[in-house]
């Protein structure tokens, strides 16, 4: 759910695999890893970084009306600030733990994968998905979005890509090299920007809106802001990682005592660089079919 939320950029659930069985290799690690979140649903809630006013200011400001889906809710970050900024927004995720969290903080929310949900008649006016949509079959769940939405209405992904200082780029991944080489996050993630490979789901995400035909043309909407982080704070978020929660205990330990020591030798505090980006399409008036 923050710092970009934090698992590194999985490919999109519709990028094919080189043969059937890499396929349901890489789906079954996609499922694992997509379920893991809701094992700490209050870690996640609490650890994960928010988005930024400019963002949905800029999503509600040409919709049609205020009622919103979010799709892949999780915990309801994202859906609590569009519900603060006056909009009637329903959650739909596909874990029952993280869906829970979300109901007690006052939302609504139906347990469902977004692709498979049935909206039962009701439109929208905005489908948004924080930190959510690289879990979805990004041209089913356009479809999806499409069907349910009213003429003009958004569909608006978005994710925080997250940028630590130089020395602690390095730092973080020499630590997951070491402890982790298999990693997603140990192969090159932290040799550059992480927009850059959200940049690259942004591009797939919108693929996926041309795909449908109910999309005008996609954008990609990009908002730039920064928050510190104490020591605590860092190590609080790191489990929320995608596929943090699979490893082994031991594992899990070393690696947040090496990223510890990490922020300790950069003093204790740094600041976090994020890049919130945003693809969106706004619906056509024509009806589907």
């Amino acid at each position: 759910m923050t710092t970009l939320p934090p698992e590194p950029a999985q490919p999109a659930a519709s990028a094919p695999a080189s043969t059937p069985a890499a396929t349901l290799a890489a789906a079954a690690r996609q499922r694992r890893v997509a379920e893991s979140f809701g094992a700490d649903a209050e870690r996640y809630d609490r650890a994960r970084p928010s988005y930024p006013a400019a963002m949905v200011d800029r999503i509600l400001a040409g919709i049609p009306g205020r009622d919103v889906v979010d799709a892949g809710c999780g915990t309801g970050i994202s859906a609590r600030l569009f519900h603060a900024a006056g909009c009637r927004v329903l959650g739909v995720d596909p874990d029952p733990r993280m869906a829970d969290l979300a109901r007690q903080t006052g939302l609504d929310v139906e347990v469902a994968k977004f692709e498979e949900w049935d909206a039962a008649g009701r439109t929208f006016d905005a489908v948004i998905a924080g930190q959510a949509w690289h879990w979805v079959d990004m041209e089913a769940g356009a479809a999806r979005a499409a069907a349910v939405l009213r003429p003009g209405g958004r569909l608006a992904v978005f994710w925080n890509a997250f940028d630590p200082p130089a020395e602690l780029r390095q730092a973080f991944g020499a630590v997951y090299q070491r402890v982790v080489p298999d990693s997603p996050m140990a192969a090159g993630f932290w040799s550059r920007p992480a927009s850059v490979q959200y940049l690259a789901m942004c591009d797939t995400a919108a693929d996926g809106m041309r795909q449908t035909g109910a999309f005008g043309d996609p954008q990609t909407w990009r908002f730039d802001w920064s928050r510190p982080y104490t020591r605590a704070e860092w190590l609080d978020q790191v489990p929320t990682f995608g596929g943090f929660s699979l490893l082994p205990p031991g594992v899990r330990a070393e690696l947040l005592a090496g990223i510890g020591a990490a922020v300790d030798a950069a003093g204790g505090v740094f600041t976090m660089e994020y890049a919130t980006l945003v693809a969106t399409a706004a619906r056509g008036p024509a009806p589907l079919g």
